[in-house]
């Protein structure tokens, strides 16, 4: 089996730029991937989800591996904030200056990471599903991102103390990322969202260069992202099954989740 790591948005093929002409370019991709793809060891079943940038696949298509369209939403650009402000939506402005001024919330980052895991699995637990990941495994990842200064937690806190709702970001030098987010079901009409959502993109801004929301393809979730004037994003999920057992599998369990 050779899939994603939980909490892990893109694997896939990484190629050095070149300089060549297109055509030339386009002959290296295929000699190097067709050469990837003789290196894979054994299996399966193979998922990856593709980065953005990368956007030929050919090579694997012709060894027979498929390919899905999946969408992720982006703020290109996060530098000016008075820009920014103007994208969002009608809808996400009035929610922040609802979290503000009605409910009185602040922000606060210097929390413990089982504050956020708190409001996180309670997400799932609105949905009756289970944490798709360990909490040892988040431990981990915060602990790895906090020594490279590479992570923050956003929390909405009202004046009794109490936490609406958090998000998790990440980042590099080309981009900040939303990895994780979560929020009290009792408390979910206090804009506290929006607001964790809207502070995390004006401080990405000070590090980095854009903003990813790493995408959903659950239609209340994207309706969410495009509301703050992302830009739709595709990118691809590349997959083979070899293993006729683990084809019948999968077909039995989608045709399951679609008479449910």
């Amino acid at each position: 089996m050779l899939a994603h790591p939980p909490l892990t948005q893109t694997l896939g093929p990484w190629l050095r730029e070149s300089d060549a002409k297109y055509t030339k370019r386009l002959s290296q991709e295929k000699d190097l991937l067709e050469a990837l793809i003789a290196g894979l060891p054994n299996f399966h079943y193979f998922s990856q989800n593709w980065h953005h940038a990368r956007t030929n696949w050919l090579p694997f298509y012709w060894q027979g591996f498929s390919q899905t369209t999946r969408y992720t939403y982006r703020l290109l650009d996060i530098s000016d904030e008075h820009l920014l402000w103007n994208g969002l939506q009608a809808n996400i402005r009035t929610d922040i200056r609802k979290a503000r001024d009605r409910f009185r919330l602040t922000i606060r980052t210097g929390v413990d990471i089982d504050d956020f895991l708190s409001l996180n699995l309670q997400v799932f637990q609105r949905q009756r599903k289970s944490l798709p990941y360990s909490k040892d495994l988040v431990r981990r990842l915060d602990r790895a991102c906090h020594e490279r200064n590479a992570r923050r937690i956003f929390i909405a806190e009202d004046e009794a103390g109490r936490y609406h709702a958090g998000v998790y970001l990440i980042w590099d030098q080309n981009s900040a990322y939303y990895l994780m987010g979560g929020g009290d079901p009792a408390l979910r009409n206090s804009g506290a969202t929006s607001l964790c959502m809207w502070e995390a993109i004006r401080f990405a801004a000070t590090v980095t260069k854009s903003f990813d929301f790493e995408g959903s393809m659950i239609e209340p979730v994207e309706r969410f992202f495009r509301a703050f004037g992302a830009v739709q994003t595709p990118y691809f999920s590349v997959s083979k099954t070899p293993s006729r057992l683990l084809r019948v599998h999968r077909c039995i369990r989608s045709f399951l989740q679609k008479v449910r």
